[in-house]
């Protein structure tokens, strides 16, 4: 699929989040006593955008593998969710209502007049979306998840994941979440490269709410049935928080039993973070869930 802009994904990981930043256009909206930050990148007219949503202690770079296609074909929006990146911290009590409100106000600020939009979420980012979507009616024109939580019993808990206390020396820091990683996002570990290390730490580090809670809840199976958008799910193969085979299946089937015509696919040799892992797949994948949605083929 060809790219909104070139990237040189050989430079240093800083200069590259950097650039690809450098593209978009920062926006701010209502966030409790401060602002919701979002990057949106202009692509072609005539489709709706593409709102990212990304994933518990990570930020708008979750996505970073896909920006570059996506904004070929239509305009890209990506959050910074409250309390996580350069947003302020998200309004009390931190639950899925409260921060999900101040994504749906943001939303209606960014797109004016009922604005329709595509909402993708992934792993927290997906209960976002939901409550989103719920909020929004059939502005809100499809809704796929990816890696999403809030399944409740379906949502496998990783042990032994670390936050590194800060004062450790720089090397230190890197091993634990190198082993985070590991553990969590990617199946490969060949695929754990300095541009993951460094996203991985600096979303960390800047992290604010404690998602797992949220994460853990049935905070998105409760809100499903409020949403009339259609629903579509793209999880990769090996999620350590889905479960892998027939685990996954079982998020089809709920999916399947709300909306039967719900389009789901799993992709191989990936794991939680598919879309960083396999970004090729994955944005070919998303595209044709889009262009389905949109009565046109990608």
């Amino acid at each position: 699929m060809p790219s909104a802009f070139e990237v040189d994904w050989s430079a240093a990981p800083a200069d590259i989040v950097a650039a690809i930043a450098a593209r978009a256009e920062r926006v701010e909206t209502p966030c409790g006593g401060g602002a919701m930050v979002w990057h949106r990148w202009p692509g072609p007219a005539g489709k709706p955008p593409a709102v990212l949503l990304h994933g518990g202690w990570g930020s708008w770079t979750h996505w970073i593998k896909t920006v570059p296609e996506l904004a070929a074909e239509r305009t890209v929006i990506a959050a910074d969710l409250p309390g996580m990146g350069d947003s302020a911290d998200a309004p009390e009590p931190h639950s899925a209502e409260t921060i999900s409100g101040v994504v749906i106000r943001g939303i209606d600020e960014l797109l004016p007049d009922g604005g329709a939009y595509h909402a993708i979420g992934f792993s927290f980012g997906g209960v976002m979306g939901t409550w989103a979507a719920a909020a929004h009616g059939q502005r809100c024109r499809s809704l796929t998840l990816v890696g999403a939580a809030g399944f409740k019993d379906l949502h496998y808990i990783v042990l032994g994941i670390r936050v590194p206390d800060p004062a450790l020396p720089d090397a230190e820091i890197d091993a634990i979440h190198t082993e985070n990683l590991k553990l969590l996002m990617l199946a490969d570990h060949d695929r754990i490269d300095p541009l993951a290390l460094h996203i991985h730490r600096m979303n960390i580090q800047r992290g604010r709410v404690r998602t797992r809670r949220i994460s853990l809840s049935n905070a998105l199976i409760d809100v499903l049935p409020r949403v009339v958008s259609p629903i579509g799910g793209i999880w990769g193969a090996a999620d350590a928080t889905g479960g892998g085979g027939g685990d996954i299946l079982k998020r089809r089937d709920l999916l399947r039993a709300q909306r039967p015509d719900c389009q789901f696919d799993i992709i191989e040799d990936a794991g939680h973070w598919v879309m960083y892992e396999t970004p090729d797949a994955f944005v070919a994948t998303l595209t044709r869930h889009l262009a389905s949605h949109e009565g046109s083929t990608p």
